[in-house]
């Protein structure tokens, strides 16, 4: 079995259609389909079904098509893993990022790291919940962060930072003449609210926050990313809920964040990380992140 089957493969798999395929490759058809042929024989599994009217994968070519992309990315990493240490690194820890996470607080994190660790690479992989949860199982990555509380077993999940949920406002719109805007007048409106889809646990949190109140949300759209959302605050299309951190972070122009009343609600961002002994650099990273959220909260306690 050669790299070049499994790129075909792959490429059918994803177009389920082998003229399209081959054109993604920049190949003729005929090779591609040998190629096909050739790993089928070898796996002595059909993996297509093929007919004048579609291409589909068969039960074993979907079981196949789930190891497949971890195959390349083991290959990646460890080419980037040479590159580092050709560079002088010594160690590298991977870090997946899901949920749309607060990002104020990691720059912060990684320089400290970069000046107490610097022969340690930090690689970022910015995945969905799902693929981070099995690349965490698979050794693809050594620790994570997502807005999820529950990654199932075999997981730690421990909480490492909170983020006040705020409300993000366009420029001159009524709720502003409030400095803390009661949730009431807040749900009169459309809102524009995480996609569960591609932000599971920023969307699980924000809306068992939401099932607590008696008025039922009205929701505009569901968005992908925090970026969508802040595009439609910015066009009088909605009101947004998110974290202080990614409202104060926003290009978007006429854009205004406001506390809610009353005892603010507040996201909370969790390390994720595979349940046994973590190695000394991923300890060493934990170990920063912990102080680095007690003194980030205690200076936060002072400006209160």
């Amino acid at each position: 079995m050669e790299f070049r089957h499994l790129r075909c493969f792959l490429a059918v798999a994803e177009e389920l259609h082998f003229a399209r395929a081959a054109e993604k490759l920049h190949m003729e058809q005929s090779p591609l389909s040998r190629a096909i042929k050739e790993l089928e024989e070898e796996l002595c599994v059909q993996l297509f079904v093929r007919t004048s009217r579609c291409t589909r994968l068969t039960l074993a070519g979907k079981l196949f098509l789930e190891h497949v992309p971890r195959i390349f990315t083991v290959v990646e990493q460890a080419r980037e893993s040479v590159k580092a240490a050709a560079n002088g690194f010594h160690g590298q820890l991977r870090i997946a990022l899901s949920d749309g996470i607060t990002p104020s607080r990691l720059p912060a994190l990684l320089a400290r790291c970069r000046e107490e660790d610097p022969e340690i690479e930090i690689r970022l992989f910015d995945v969905p919940l799902a693929q981070q949860i099995k690349g965490l199982h698979d050794d693809l990555y050594d620790a994570g962060f997502s807005m999820a509380e529950d990654a199932g077993d075999g997981i730690l999940v421990e909480p490492v930072w909170d983020d006040e949920l705020m409300v993000a406002v366009p420029a001159r719109h009524p709720v502003l003449s409030h400095k803390r805007i009661p949730l009431e007048e807040v749900l009169r409106y459309p809102l524009a609210l995480g996609d569960p889809a591609f932000c599971e646990g920023h969307a699980r949190q924000v809306d068992r926050f939401l099932r607590q109140q008696v008025q039922e949300p009205l929701i505009a759209q569901r968005v992908a990313t925090f970026d969508l959302m802040m595009a439609l605050v910015s066009a009088g299309l909605a009101l947004g809920l998110a974290g202080a951190a990614h409202i104060a972070s926003s290009r978007e122009p006429n854009i205004v964040g406001r506390p809610l009343a009353g005892t603010p609600p507040m996201l909370t961002t969790y390390l994720l990380r595979r349940d046994g002994e973590p190695s000394q650099a991923l300890a060493r990273f934990i170990e920063r992140l912990q102080s680095n959220g007690t003194s980030q909260g205690e200076a936060l306690n002072d400006e209160k």
